[in-house]
C-alpha cells in the first residue's frame, strides 16, 4: 500500500466545513475533499477514477476503501506542548509511550519541550530525537531547543546554529528566563531566523516565595490519602475538616503569589518581543489579566497594520503628486506577534472548588473569573490554540509534588465535553485551535481538509460518552484531574501520512 486511502461515509470537520462527505488520499496528500452523502462504496470509488487517470494511474492502483461508518474525520490535533521526558527521564515517560499517547488521543504532531535530563540545548540532539521518533510510525514529533544553554540563564550562543525549519520552536519551559537582557538577545536572534520563542511565563523570583507554602501543604497531605491532581473526594470527606482547610489555606496563599508571577512575566516578555522583533507564543495562559495584556497586544498589532496600510495607501498618493519617493511616517514590526495557549485543564476546572484546590500544576488551577476570562478569550480569538501541557510523572514523584498532568489522551474528550457540549464554542472553532491554527503558527502543511495538505486525520464519535481509566493510559503518566469523570466525544482512528497508525 502506498499511503492511499479512500474514506468515506464520514462527517467532514475543519475550521470551516462540517458536513457529510469522503476524503479521498493519494501518496501521503489529501488528493481530494468530496461534500455529500457517500454512503455507497460503488458511487464513491466511481468519483476517484478519473483522479488517477488525470494524475498518471492506471486503474489498478492500490487504493484502500475506509467506511467511516458516520465517524467525524478532522484534521489531526497539533500540540504545541508536550513533555515526553526524552532523553533521561524514561520512567516517567519515553518517545514509545508518549507518542502511543499522541495517536490515541488523536495528535498527528506534538512539540516536545527541552527540559529533559540532560536539558536538549543544540540543534544536532533535537535533529537525532525527532529521528527516533519518526522510525516509531506514529505521530510526528518536533524537539524544541532550550532559550539559554542547559538553563544555564546566560549563554544563548547555541542559538545561531538552530534551523527553524526542523525546530521551529525554542523555550525555557518549565521556568522563564530571569534575565531581561538574556531574554532580549535570544528574543533577536529569534526574530532574524523566523524561529517562535515559547514563554513559560513566570517570574522566577515571584515563584521561589510560592514554593514554601506549597511545600508546607504538601508535608500536611502526606498519610492523609489526599493527592496532588484533584480526585481525592473520600479522602477529603474523611480527612480532618481542620487539617483540609489548612492544606487549601496555604495552597491558596502560593497561587496567588503564582499569578502575580505570570502576569507580571507575561508583560515583560510581550514588550520585550515587540522590541526584539520576534514572534513569541505564550504557553499555558491561565489568567484573566495575562489574557488581557495577550489581547491588548494583538489588539495593538492590528491598529499597527492598519496604520501602515493607510501610510502605503498615502505615500503611492505622495509618490504620484510629487512624482518623487514619499517616506512613510512610520516602519512596520511585521515581524513581531503574539499567539498564546491555553490548556484543557484550565479551561474546564477551576482552583477554587473542592478537591482542585489541592490540585498540583503549573500554572495552577484558578479562579472562577480567571477561567470565565479564559473561557472569553476562545469564544473572541484571542486564544490561538488549545496545547495540553502533557506532563507525565511517577507516582511518586506526585506525591511528592511534581506538578503537572497527563493530558495527551484526554484532550479531546474534555475540550468536546465541557467546550462544545457545554455550549461555549462550535466544533469547527475547537477544530481551529487544535488543528488549524497551531499549523498555521509553525508553519505546517496541516490543519485543514484541503487538496494538497498532508493526509494527518484523526477520525472520532463526538457523541461516544466514555469514563476515563487511568490505568489504561498508553502514557507511563496516570495522575490527571479527570479520572473516573465521563467524557463526551472519543478518538477512534488516526491517519498519519495516509497511513492508518491507530484503531480503538
Amino acid at each position: 500500500m502506498r499511503n492511499s486511502i479512500l474514506i468515506y461515509n464520514a462527517r467532514l470537520l475543519d475550521e470551516s466545513m462540517d458536513s457529510p462527505g469522503a476524503v479521498f488520499v493519494l501518496e501521503g496528500k489529501i488528493r481530494a475533499v468530496f461534500t455529500g452523502y457517500f454512503t455507497d462504496r460503488g458511487t464513491v470509488t466511481s468519483l476517484i477514477k478519473p483522479l488517477l487517470a488525470e494524475d498518471g494511474y492506471d486503474s489498478e492502483y492500490p487504493v484502500e476503501i475506509m467506511d467511516a461508518d458516520g465517524l467525524t474525520v478532522s484534521p489531526a490535533f497539533i500540540d504545541m506542548h508536550v513533555h515526553l521526558r526524552y532523553p533521561g527521564q524514561t520512567e516517567k515517560e519515553d518517545l514509545n509511550s508518549g507518542l502511543h499517547a499522541a495517536a490515541a488521543g488523536g495528535y498527528g504532531t506534538v512539540v516536545a519541550m527541552p527540559n529533559t535530563n540532560p536539558v536538549v540545548s543544540d540543534f544536532e540532539t533535537a535533529l537525532s530525537i525527532e529521528k527516533e521518533a519518526a522510525a516509531i510510525g506514529l505521530s510526528h514529533l518536533f524537539q524544541t531547543v532550550s532559550i539559554t544553554r542547559n538553563f544555564d540563564g546566560n549563554d544563548v550562543s547555541h542559538l545561531e546554529a538552530v534551523d527553524r525549519k526542523y525546530v521551529p520552536v525554542i523555550t525555557e519551559d518549565g521556568h522563564d528566563v530571569l534575565s531581561a537582557a538574556v531574554m532580549m538577545d535570544a528574543m533577536r536572534i529569534a526574530g532574524e531566523k523566523g524561529i517562535i520563542v515559547s514563554c513559560h511565563s513566570e517570574d522566577p523570583a515571584l515563584a521561589q516565595k510560592a514554593r514554601p507554602f506549597r511545600e508546607s501543604a504538601l508535608e500536611l497531605m502526606r498519610g492523609t490519602g489526599l493527592n496532588s491532581w484533584g480526585t481525592d473526594a473520600e479522602a477529603a470527606e474523611n480527612a480532618d475538616e481542620w487539617l483540609v482547610s489548612r492544606i487549601d489555606r496555604l495552597m491558596e496563599s502560593a497561587n496567588d503569589i503564582l499569578a502575580l508571577a505570570e502576569d507580571t512575566a507575561t508583560v515583560r516578555n510581550i514588550m520585550i518581543a515587540r522590541a526584539a522583533g520576534c514572534r513569541i507564543h505564550l504557553a499555558h495562559v491561565s489568567t484573566a489579566a495575562s489574557i488581557e495584556a495577550v489581547r491588548a497586544a494583538k489588539n495593538a498589532i492590528i491598529d499597527e497594520e492598519e496604520d501602515s496600510a493607510a501610510d502605503d495607501a498615502y505615500s503611492a498618493y505622495g509618490a504620484f503628486v510629487s512624482g518623487t519617493d514619499f517616506v512613510p511616517v512610520k516602519e512596520r514590526s511585521s515581524e513581531f506577534d503574539v499567539t498564546c495557549e491555553i490548556t484543557p485543564h484550565h479551561l474546564a476546572l477551576c482552583g477554587t472548588e473542592g478537591d482542585f484546590s489541592r490540585a498540583l500544576v503549573n500554572p495552577p488551577l484558578r479562579t472562577d473569573a480567571d477561567r470565565d476570562a479564559l473561557l472569553e478569550a476562545i469564544r473572541d480569538g484571542t486564544a490561538d490554540v488549545i496545547s495540553t501541557d502533557h506532563a507525565p510523572h511517577t507516582a511518586e514523584d506526585k506525591k511528592n509534588g511534581a506538578p503537572g498532568f497527563t493530558g495527551l489522551e484526554t484532550a479531546f474528550g474534555v475540550c468536546n465535553t465541557f467546550l462544545v457540549k457545554g455550549g461555549q464554542i462550535s466544533s469547527r472553532r475547537l477544530s481551529q485551535m487544535m488543528s488549524a491554527n497551531p499549523a498555521r503558527i509553525l508553519g505546517l502543511q496541516k490543519g485543514l481538509l484541503k487538496a494538497g495538505l498532508d493526509a494527518d486525520l484523526t477520525m472520532f464519535d463526538p457523541d461516544e460518552k466514555w469514563t476515563v481509566d487511568s490505568s489504561l493510559f498508553c502514557s507511563k503518566g496516570r495522575a490527571t484531574p479527570f479520572d473516573g469523570r465521563t467524557l463526551t466525544g472519543r478518538v477512534h482512528r488516526l491517519i498519519i501520512d495516509g497511513r492508518l497508525v491507530f484503531e480503538r
